[in-house]
Formats: structure tokens, sequence, C-alpha cells
């Protein structure tokens, strides 16, 4: 009897020993599950590469996502077997955020989208470089599609034309977006952007939508005040009307490829290319550049007037002087060039 009662009692400090390490493990597991772990000052965002190196997003956890116990972040990622089930992506880390909870976003490939943007660009590879920095595309990956004639033929463009097809703006993408998917986006993002009353508009100037790109782009290559571009926009656009070479300076930049120049000399605009508008008529075959919603606004509501000439003021503003005539444009023109040789600018 008395053995009977020293079993019953061994027995139950033995079941409540286990019991115990039991809710212990429980009161661990649920500590490392559902305890608030990440405390950055602000939301902050960590990125997994194509690689997945799982070390790497450790790291990342801890330098940049105030990480309180990255031990119990491994434990949980260990008990979800989430080291094998990585998607790569930019992720937010919120404070306050559980291990579970942001394990849960790893895990699913719950992203933080990416806001892009791109303006002020001339080259396509410097629109595919500025991409690259801002998604996980490589620059290169972009420029395959961009000269790729077949592929820029089935958006409707060609590889030089292709420019045209981006709208400057701020766009929401997930930084893991492929190349092909971006093109696409941008493709779909050009056809919101002409409407219906944008392209009645350009037939109205006869032109077509690539054609407002191109003028736009001279447009904008002419000017940093915005303010003058529907002005600039109605000159070019007379000259045209009157079949009148452009002469439009920054063709000539463009055709020898060096933006630098300050002087635009009568030896440079001896340049055989399509697009040197003092050797050919008409507007160059693609745009100078990526021009801006402003930019094609302006030539699409374009100011009316008589002037067939411009020039650069001789103050050096930026700004320019307006004629009609070319006695009075080579009056503008003189003072100018005096004072590019009085600066000492050849």
């Amino acid at each position: 009897m008395r053995k009977s009662k020293l079993f019953k009692r061994a027995a139950w400090i033995v079941c409540s020993g286990i019991l115990l390490l039991v809710l212990s493990g429980i009161s661990c597991g649920a500590y490392c599950f559902f305890s608030p772990n990440f405390m950055p000052e602000k939301t902050a965002y960590v990125y997994i590469y194509p690689d997945k190196d799982y070390e790497d997003l450790c790291r990342q956890l801890e330098d940049s996502a105030g990480c309180s116990d990255i031990r119990t972040f491994r434990q949980a990622a260990r008990l979800l077997k989430y080291p094998g089930k990585m998607n790569t992506g930019r992720y937010a880390v919120t404070r306050g955020m559980s291990n579970y909870e942001l394990l849960k976003s790893l895990r699913r490939g719950y992203q933080a989208p990416v806001r892009i943007t791109f303006n002020n660009i001339r080259m396509k590879q410097d629109l595919a470089d500025r991409l690259s920095q801002q998604l996980m595309i490589e620059s290169h990956e972009l420029m395959k599609l961009m000269n790729d004639s077949d592929y820029c033929r089935s958006m409707g463009f060609t590889p030089p034309t292709i420019k045209a097809m981006f709208i400057p703006n701020t766009y929401e993408v997930y930084w893991n977006i492929s190349a092909e998917k971006l093109m696409q986006r941008m493709k779909r993002e050009y056809d919101a952007f002409w409407t219906d009353a944008r392209r009645n508009k350009a037939a109205r100037i006869s032109l077509s939508p690539l054609e407002v790109a191109v003028l736009a782009s001279i447009v904008e290559e002419e000017s940093a005040m915005t303010d003058e571009y529907p002005t600039i926009a109605g000159l070019y656009l007379n000259r045209l009307y009157k079949g009148i070479y452009l002469q439009a300076d920054p063709t000539v930049k463009y055709a020898l490829g060096d933006f630098t120049i300050q002087r635009v000399l009568n030896r440079h605009k001896t340049i055989d290319s399509p697009y040197n508008t003092y050797m050919y008529g008409g507007l160059p075959p693609a745009p100078l550049r990526i021009p801006s919603i402003q930019g094609l606004d302006a030539v699409l509501n374009y100011k009316k007037h008589h002037y067939l000439y411009m020039c650069a003021k001789e103050d050096f503003s930026g700004r320019h002087n307006f004629a009609s005539t070319l006695t009075e444009h080579n009056q503008n023109a003189r003072r100018y060039q005096e004072e590019l040789n009085r600066r000492g600018i050849y």
C-alpha cells in the first residue's frame, strides 16, 4: 500500500514536470512567434535577391530593420521551414512586427510595392540604368528588349522610337518585376496617357503621337523654362506648316552625340544624319529624349503666334528672344553671338 502511494506520488511529480516543460515550450514558442521583435524607427525594407541568401536577409534585419533578437527569428524561421521557401522581393518591416507576421509576408511573397520615377533622360541606356537602380532588373535585360526590333514592333515602336513609350511619372510596381512585365506596364501607361482627347488634339495639328513626342523632345532640349514650351512648340509647328527646315540646334548635338556643345557652329551643321534638321526637312525620326508630360501637352496645346525664329537671350538667363522676321532674328542672334565672344565661348 505504501509502495503504491509512493509510485503514484512519483508519477504525479513526473507528469507535473512534463506538463511544466510542455507549457514552458509552448510559452517559449509563443514568445518566439508572436512577441514584437522588430522596432525600426520608421518602416524599414529588406530585399531578397535572386540568390536568396538567407544569411544576407538576417544581416539586413539586424542592420536596418531594428531586430531585437535575431535568434528568435532564426528559431521561428526554422520551425516554419522558411529558408527553403524564400521569395525574391522588397518587404516592409514595421515597428512592433512579430517574427510570425514578418515570416508570413516573406513566405507568401507579400511584397511592399516600390515607387519608380524617371525623368530628364536622353538615351535608352540612361533609362535602363535609372530603372535598374530602383528595381531588381539588370539594365542589360531592359536594353535587350529595347534593342530587339521584333519586340519593339510588337509594342508598336522601333528600337530608336521605343523611348516615346515611356511617359515620365511616378509608378508603383513590385521591386522584382521582370523586364518584360515592366515594358508591358509602360505600354499600358502609354495607352492610358494617349486618351481620345489627346489623340484628337494631335490629329488636329497633323501629328501622330510619336511625332508629338519627337517635337516635344526638341522643345525641351531648347529651353529649361517650362513657360516657354508652348511658344517654342508653336514656332516649330509654324516652320513645319510652311515647309521650312526646323534648324534646331539640339538636333545637331544629338546627331553628333555631344550635348556639351555650347555653341553650334557651321562645321557642326554639316553632319549627315537624319537627326540634323539643318540638313533634312521635317521632324527627326525619333525623340532626342524622353519628353515630359508637360512637354507633350505643350505641343498639343501650343501657343498660336507668327514666330519663325528663336535665339537665346544675351543675358544668359536661359530665356529666348522670338522673332517673326529674319531681319529681327539676325539682330537678336548678333547680340547673343557678341556676348558669346565676350565670354570666350567658342
